[in-house]
């Protein structure tokens, strides 16, 4: 089946497709841009497979281009609570916090995401 990537013209829901393969073709509509078709598939990936990281932080990243910042600061706070030290979450939940205006609260993530990068400010 080939999957036409443009928005709206292909159905999110393939039935009889493994988990597998909707992650990858979830990674495609990522890849070119349709952020919002990209986070109805891994939502649906994510609530298969909760304990996977990956497709939690591609859904956080996807929700974050596609301006709903709520459910990607969601998504985002989950990933760091179940893998503390993945950098990069700090850094979008930072970037995240500050679209909502909340540059206070973005501040000591965006700290951390630039330490794990061994970026120390004032050093």
């Amino acid at each position: 089946m080939t999957t036409d990537l443009r928005h709206g013209s292909a159905s999110l829901v393939t039935p009889g497709e493994s988990t597998a393969e909707r992650w990858a073709r979830a990674q495609l509509f990522f890849d070119s841009k349709a952020y919002a078709d990209a986070a109805l598939i891994l939502a649906g990936v994510v609530d298969e497979v909760p304990e996977q990281v990956g497709p939690r932080l591609l859904l956080a990243r996807a929700y974050y281009h596609s301006a709903q910042l709520r459910r990607a600061e969601e998504q985002l706070r989950e990933v760091i609570e179940r893998d503390p030290v993945e950098h990069y979450a700090h850094l979008v939940l930072g970037r995240v916090l500050e679209r909502q205006g909340r540059a206070a609260e973005a501040a000591p993530y965006l700290r951390l995401a630039a330490a794990f990068d061994g970026e120390f400010p004032g050093a």
